[in-house]
């Protein structure tokens, strides 16, 4: 059932700083980074993985995933036909497989939610992450990745806000009965 429009609140804000202002009012959050980690987390899932997001160029990502009894992605730049946050390079994974999935971005966010149900959003599943989180909650953080500068501040990204504004536009269809638009 869907909740009356008036009663649902669907926010976007960037990176960590808007997770960290919109997560504590939040039912639900979905993470959008569009290039790598949000594609490749769909593709997994719909291939039947299990992604266990994790940091960056952390040296104890290999011990984590042995103790997850899961498969580490490799850094794009491994080559070799790894599996890495490269979204081609997980199109053949056996379903059932558990993956490290480290990003810098995506990744990240992902950690940050805690214990709060975590969506993550592309453009290849505007719809179904949309239809998803209107089923978890009212009050739903749609945050655009970004990426970082050198300095560590956020560097907008097209392709997250793009990502983002389709699954608002996908919530605000499913909210209001409209037909819905090709996407």
């Amino acid at each position: 059932m869907k909740p009356p429009v008036g009663q649902t609140d669907v926010d976007v804000a960037w990176g960590l700083n808007g997770l960290q202002s919109l997560a504590p009012t939040s039912d639900v959050v979905v993470i959008v980074d569009v290039l790598s980690f949000s594609t490749a987390v769909d593709i997994a899932v719909g291939r039947g993985a299990v992604i266990l997001p994790y940091p960056y160029d952390e040296a104890s990502a290999p011990t984590f995933a042995e103790e997850q009894n899961a498969v580490l992605a490799q850094p794009r730049r491994a080559g070799g036909g790894q599996l890495s946050l490269s979204p081609s390079s997980l199109e053949s994974l056996v379903p059932g497989t558990r993956l490290v999935l480290p990003s810098p971005n995506g990744s990240m966010l992902s950690r940050e939610t805690g214990s709060l149900p975590t969506l993550a959003g592309c453009l290849r599943n505007t719809s179904a992450v949309a239809r998803q989180a209107l089923s978890l909650g009212r009050s739903i953080a749609v945050i655009a990745a970004g990426e970082r500068w050198p300095d560590g501040s956020l560097r907008p990204a097209l392709e997250d806000l793009l990502g983002a504004g389709a699954i608002v536009d996908r919530a605000i269809v499913y909210l209001t009965n409209a037909e819905p638009r090709p996407t």
